[in-house]
């Protein structure tokens, strides 16, 4: 275990403009192609595509494709949200129990099957996640919001259980005592650097009985602030993940 009392800093650079750019412009361009592409390969190469993407935002155009009017952009579509792991996903497959094509209806199971494992896996820790608060006092409300949904996502895919917002001390040492894991209270911050970039700051506290344990921050530059966001939030999930050793 890193020291808890030491400022963990990870950089990341880019070219200004680049990298993290391209990242946002591939799942809106494979999101288009998925809609309107004129051949139903292609369409089911998109669908392929937005699976890999590790983003959240790939859901709704894949739940769309679920409708497609190829069954293999179907089949596809089902494939890759099961792929995406992202929970949020599990509502659109159930509404399609109906499909007729049997490729289709087999993906849409074996994602259904994979996504409602991910919900109801057994939990590693407990985390009350405090949310982010904007430091820089200048980004938009659905930037940092977006930024608070990438986090939780990625709790929820390194085996935490989210604790409700209120609780009772006893309740979450209940939760505890069921589970047999131990629990962190965690709390993010977005600050400016000098660099013209973003940092991503978390303090980590032991949960229910509010024992510091440290903080952790990522930082990056070269891009706008929501694709900047769009790498730091979930990395600073895996940086606090090593550092205090929440696989333990």
């Amino acid at each position: 275990m890193r020291s808890p009392s030491s400022l963990i800093a990870l950089l990341l650079l880019f070219p200004p403009g680049v990298a993290l750019a391209q990242v946002d412009s591939r799942t809106a361009s494979l999101s288009k192609q998925l809609g309107v592409g004129q051949e139903p390969r292609l369409r089911a190469q998109a669908a392929q595509g937005l699976g890999s993407s590790d983003d959240p935002e790939a859901v709704k155009p894949l739940c769309n494709g679920l409708k497609d009017p190829s069954e293999q952009v179907r089949a596809a579509a089902a494939q890759a949200l099961g792929k995406l792991k992202e929970v949020a996903g599990l509502e659109c497959l159930k509404t399609r129990k109906g499909e007729p094509d049997a490729a289709a209806q087999a993906a849409i199971k074996a994602s259904m099957q994979a996504l409602q494992d991910l919900r109801d896996q057994t939990p590693r820790l407990y985390v009350q996640f405090g949310g982010v608060k904007d430091k820089t006092g200048h980004l938009k409300p659905e930037v940092v919001k977006f930024a608070e949904a990438r986090m939780r996502r990625k709790l929820t895919q390194v085996g935490a259980l989210l604790a409700p917002a209120k609780e009772s001390k006893a309740a979450a040492q209940g939760v505890l005592r069921k589970h047999g894991i131990h629990g962190f209270r965690v709390q993010a911050e977005i600050h400016d650097t000098e660099s013209g970039g973003l940092k991503v700051r978390v303090v980590c506290i032991g949960y229910p009985d509010q024992a510091l344990l440290g903080d952790v921050e990522v930082q990056a530059s070269g891009a706008k602030p929501e694709e900047l966001l769009k790498v730091l939030a979930p990395r600073i999930v895996e940086e606090a993940a090593d550092t205090f050793e929440w696989d333990t």
